[in-house]
């Protein structure tokens, strides 16, 4: 039978696929923060419903959701950016930077490498010079966005209430496009969108708290300064599925033992191992009870991520490609195994 395009490109749907192309156009620019706002408003809506059944008011009831769970966001986020600055600053500006240099000429004379140790000292501080000022100039950069930082943020807000409020209504708003004779595919497509964000909050997020607030405590129980933003950091790599909380606590071993804190060296060595080792327990017994993703879509996601969308693309990146993946998978067994 020949194919006929024409009676699939009639007059409303060349109009409908311009109408798309054109939002899309307009859409783009604020793209990654809808796709967030409907990420975070899964999350946000049990929390939602279960006020509501105490207010009666959806509206109200939203909102405080929201201030909930995005508060504590907003304030983990200027945290980070003022105790970093703070770090940066104090160790270029007091004696602890000429210990730091002295630390890093000593270490230099260890390594197993041929030239001359002052010049490569030289250029270790050099290079920790470059990165501080990048740092110092991204955060200024950013300040200077605060219009487009406070567009993100209204559209952020918008999305997210939305979502919680008329989700469902636009997923059947979606579910009237698509042919009786798929609707079954559809369905199960959606429960596993479903299970790879659960697998993603509880299993990663989640996971990562824990680790977060672990480090927290125990690397202020060990004296360390800015013991509680080591801890926070130590969670945020904790979502980087090769990073971990390795390079905080191995850096703190060295830093220990050039200063010649022996005992607090190992002490600091032997909790970054608990912390490995509750994460292997952890994060899989929380993950497995959702969705299986193989573990380089979930790196290639956290990696890639921040390069596409910045900062947002460590929650988006991997999120999009476990949906992808499991998007791909129903189709499989749906039309090509013939499991449905």
């Amino acid at each position: 039978m020949a194919f006929d395009i024409k009676e699939y490109l009639s007059l409303p749907v060349l109009l409908v696929i311009f109408l798309l192309i054109l939002s899309l156009m307009f859409v783009f620019p604020v793209l990654k923060m809808i796709i967030l706002g409907a990420i975070l408003a899964y999350g946000i809506r049990p929390i939602a419903l279960k006020i509501q059944s105490k207010l009666k008011y959806s509206s109200v009831s939203i909102l405080l959701a929201m201030v909930v769970v995005l508060i504590p966001l907003l304030l983990l986020v200027g945290y980070i950016t003022y105790e970093l600055s703070s770090l940066i600053s104090a160790m270029l500006a007091s004696s602890s930077y000429m210990e730091f240099n002295s630390a890093v000429s000593q270490l230099v004379t260890y390594l197993p490498v041929n030239g001359d140790p002052t010049s490569i000292s030289t250029y270790l501080n050099n290079s920790f010079e470059s990165i501080s000022s990048f740092l110092l100039n991204y955060s200024a950069t950013a300040l200077s966005k605060f219009a487009n930082i406070t567009l993100d943020l209204f559209i952020l807000v918008c999305s997210i209430f939305y979502f919680v409020r008329d989700g469902d209504k636009c997923l059947n708003f979606i579910k009237d496009f698509i042919p009786d004779e798929s609707k079954e595919f559809f369905d199960n497509t959606v429960e596993s969108v479903k299970d790879v964000l659960r697998s993603i909050f509880y299993g990663h997020f989640l996971t990562s708290v824990i680790i977060g607030i672990f480090g927290c405590i125990g690397y202020s129980i060990l004296g360390y300064p800015f013991g509680i933003f080591l801890g926070v950091i130590t969670g945020i790599l904790q979502l980087i599925p090769v990073f971990g909380p390795w390079p905080i606590y191995w850096a703190l071993f060295f830093i220990d033992l050039l200063g010649g804190n022996y005992p607090r060296a190992i002490i600091v060595l032997l909790f970054g191992f608990f912390l490995s080792t509750v994460d292997m327990y952890i994060r899989p017994a929380l993950s497995s009870h959702y969705a299986d993703i193989h573990p380089l879509i979930l790196l290639v996601g956290f990696l890639s991520g921040p390069l596409v969308y910045g900062i947002v693309g460590f929650i988006v990146g991997p999120l999009i490609l476990g949906v992808t993946y499991v998007v791909l998978d129903c189709y499989r067994k749906e039309y090509l195994l013939g499991d449905g």
